[in-house]
């Protein structure tokens, strides 16, 4: 199986248990002589298996993206420098959109704001660290479809 695969796998793992969670909090209560649509201890054994399959899922792809090479760095390195350029660029981009936020003044009585940063240079980093995500996110998912998942 590929990396990308495992991926997608784990992705549907984790749908199917926020199913099977909003299935037993939908099942925890009947009123008084009814019976529950569904039975609660089997969602629970089926909710376990999901858990010990995406728990094995996961170790597999964490050794995965430890052992793979991808750019003079390790896979998993690569993924950290992804997500937090993502963490600064929406940091940057909530400060941009504060910062730009436009006040209507109907009286010239009412306090007056104004920008205590940069918003123009502001946008154009957050334009560069969108450029940067999208180009590694990029070569990682080629990355993926070429990595075999690491057995355990």
């Amino acid at each position: 199986m590929k990396l990308a695969e495992a991926l997608i796998l784990r992705a549907d793992y984790q749908k199917r248990l926020a199913q099977l969670n909003q299935r037993l909090v939908n099942n925890a209560r009947v009123q008084e002589g009814e019976l529950s649509s569904e039975d609660p201890q089997q969602l629970l054994t089926e909710l376990d298996a999901t858990v010990v399959q995406l728990r094995q899922l996961i170790q597999q792809i964490n050794r995965t993206n430890s052992q793979t090479v991808f750019q003079e760095q390790r896979l998993s390195d690569a993924l950290a420098e992804r997500d937090t350029l993502m963490l600064k660029r929406n940091a940057y981009n909530h400060l941009v959109d504060a910062a730009s936020l436009q006040q209507n003044r109907y009286s010239r009585s009412e306090i007056k704001f104004i920008s205590t940063v940069n918003v123009a240079q502001l946008q154009r980093q957050v334009d560069d660290l969108s450029r940067c995500y999208r180009e590694l996110d990029s070569q990682i998912q080629a990355m993926n479809w070429q990595v075999d998942l690491v057995e355990t």
